[in-house]
């Protein structure tokens, strides 16, 4: 599983292959797709850092019937019924966090003394629902199986104001939810990290820490063939603002990707 800053990003492009190419062959789409590409992000170092990197990521998106495979989610199943309603559950990896700069997942110097946050093996199952072609749906909820680090839950909205035969906008908003472990694990401060660090203690519970919003444009230049745009926006709640490492409660993203999808 990739980064949090890419979370947003591969789901919309996805969203945005599904549409664009509605008006193929459904059986063929859902017997078998294969979608490959590069990401690149300009992004926080971390949620509520003040400073920012490039990051670069892997597209990758395959699907064999209910079967799946994705960059974002790991791997899974989905079930769909024909009123738009539909059931996914995943096994997928979370890269953790960093006290110090890295490039290939979240990671801050000035974490520095507040100790790594591991990597885990996670599950996710959510619940959605398709209410017409252009606006859907879902409720989510992220399990650690290899750490206990807290569950993530998450609420959002995918809607799609434009569609053409080559190019989709969409907009995705989603309200982010941890219970108190998970929240504690990536902002709060302990009475160890305290020493370690120098951060004063910091504690909170659980509840919605955020919102985060995206606007992505998918544009396909051939069948084979395709562009993302995407202006991504999140905002931390009190829960969060308060936390000694977060240095920035409103945070901007912008990410870019090019992708193949294989016959």
């Amino acid at each position: 599983m990739i980064t949090r800053k890419f979370s947003l990003c591969i789901s919309c492009i996805a969203f945005a292959n599904i549409t664009l190419m509605a008006g193929a062959d459904a059986a063929v789409l859902a017997a078998r797709s294969l979608t490959v590409g590069i990401a690149a992000s300009n992004a926080p170092r971390y949620s509520g850092s003040d400073k920012r990197q490039f990051n670069f990521a892997p597209v990758i998106d395959a699907r064999d019937g209910a079967f799946f495979f994705n960059s974002q989610d790991g791997l899974g199943y989905d079930l769909q019924s024909d009123s738009g309603l539909y059931l996914e559950h995943t096994l997928g990896y979370s890269l953790g966090r960093s006290d110090k700069n890295s490039s290939w997942r979240d990671g801050s110097k000035k974490l520095r003394g507040m100790g790594n946050i591991d990597a885990v093996m996670n599950t996710a199952v959510a619940v959605g629902w398709t209410i017409v072609p252009w606006l859907s749906v879902e409720g989510k909820a992220t399990l650690p199986l290899t750490d206990s680090q807290g569950v993530q839950y998450q609420t959002s909205v995918s809607l799609i104001p434009f569609q053409d035969e080559s190019d989709t906008l969409v907009f995705q908003s989603a309200a982010l939810f941890g219970d108190s472990r998970y929240m504690n694990t990536f902002y709060g401060v302990s009475d160890r990290q305290h020493i370690r660090s120098g951060y004063r203690r910091y504690s909170t519970t659980g509840g919605l820490y955020g919102v985060q919003n995206s606007l992505t444009w998918g544009h396909r230049f051939t069948p084979q063939w395709g562009t993302m745009l995407e202006a991504g926006y999140t905002w931390l709640s009190h829960r969060t603002d308060k936390s000694p490492i977060v240095f920035r409660r409103n945070e901007a993203t912008v990410t870019a990707a090019v992708t193949y999808t294989f016959d």
